[in-house]
């Protein structure tokens, strides 16, 4: 019987239209093997301690950056009597998606070229690290205009720069992935689904596409991901709905044609099995909810003035 580690599927922002968190965390005791549905990157501010990703077990102190692809296992380990500080963002695949998937999608998040998933960061690459993350966890907290388009492309230079120190200073890990699929019939699979949900995609077409049988791709999803395709795509297209469902004044019948029902009905039925509500009743609990914290904003800040 397979052994799934604990699946992190939330983060604060995951049902925002902006899906992207950074923060600052201190770990004095590390953190239990887990995966997760999304795209998440650390960064070492101080402290010691290891890292594991997918079997591979690495050195992790001040300037050690880590990518972690989608459903890839992984824990972290404090020394003792040390304590971790880390930035980390998680975000969304749809933010390298949207006008640099064929340049920075494929070599970012396929990972079909045996790439490490870290790097150490050492002299003025790690100064220009350091003061990256300290203006992006500013503009971060801050309202200013453009925040979110400004957040996204110094995560995409982020990443950049990530990408092009580990090709030309990098180790290719000597460890096998833990879950012992070749890198190169996992990601692709998952990141087509993840760029194509919206689209009339199957199972048999997808095995047509990368040239597997059926049995196999089905496989190869539930090994990854702990779901059937179709539930791994329902989850892809209701997180979707519900973004837009908060975020935008798209009708239900608009909203289950852009994430890729072609039927209302099924949306809703599907939407309701999963959620437990209509998506109707959704976006009005949380608009409610969202005029509640706005109105809880200003009244704290009247009781400060």
């Amino acid at each position: 019987m397979s052994h799934f580690p604990k699946y992190l599927k939330g983060y604060t922002t995951k049902d925002s239209p902006f899906q992207f968190e950074l923060l600052i965390n201190r770990l004095k005791k590390g953190y239990p093997s887990h995966r997760q549905d999304y795209l998440e990157f650390s960064y070492v501010k101080s402290g010691t301690g290891w890292e594991t990703i997918n079997g591979v077990k690495h050195r992790m102190e001040a300037g050690t950056f880590s990518f972690l692809l989608p459903y890839q296992i992984h824990e972290l380990f404090t020394d003792p009597g040390s304590e971790l500080i880390l930035y980390n963002c998680r975000f969304s695949m749809e933010l390298l998606v949207e006008q640099n998937r064929e340049e920075l999608m494929n070599g970012m998040v396929n990972g079909t070229e045996g790439l490490p998933s870290f790097v150490q960061l050492e002299g003025k690459e790690k100064a220009r690290m350091d003061s990256q993350l300290e203006e992006m966890i500013e503009e971060y907290v801050s309202s200013e205009l453009w925040r979110n388009s400004y957040l996204q492309a110094k995560l995409k230079e982020l990443l950049i720069r990530f990408d092009r120190y580990r090709r030309k200073n990098g180790t290719t890990p000597s460890a096998k992935p833990a879950s012992g699929n070749s890198a190169g019939s996992v990601w692709p699979i998952i990141h087509y689904i993840n760029g194509n949900y919206q689209e009339n995609i199957t199972l048999g077409g997808i095995a047509q596409k990368f040239a597997l049988s059926l049995s196999r791709v089905s496989e190869i999803i539930k090994k990854t991901t702990g779901q059937t395709y179709v539930h791994f795509l329902q989850d892809l297209r209701i997180r979707h709905a519900c973004s837009l469902l908060v975020s935008t004044e798209m009708s239900v019948s608009e909203i289950a044609l852009e994430v890729g029902y072609g039927s209302y009905n099924t949306f809703s039925r599907i939407f309701r099995d999963t959620k437990g509500v209509s998506p109707s009743k959704y976006r009005k609990m949380k608009t409610l909810k969202s005029a509640h914290n706005r109105g809880s904003e200003h009244q704290s800040g009247r009781n400060l003035e």
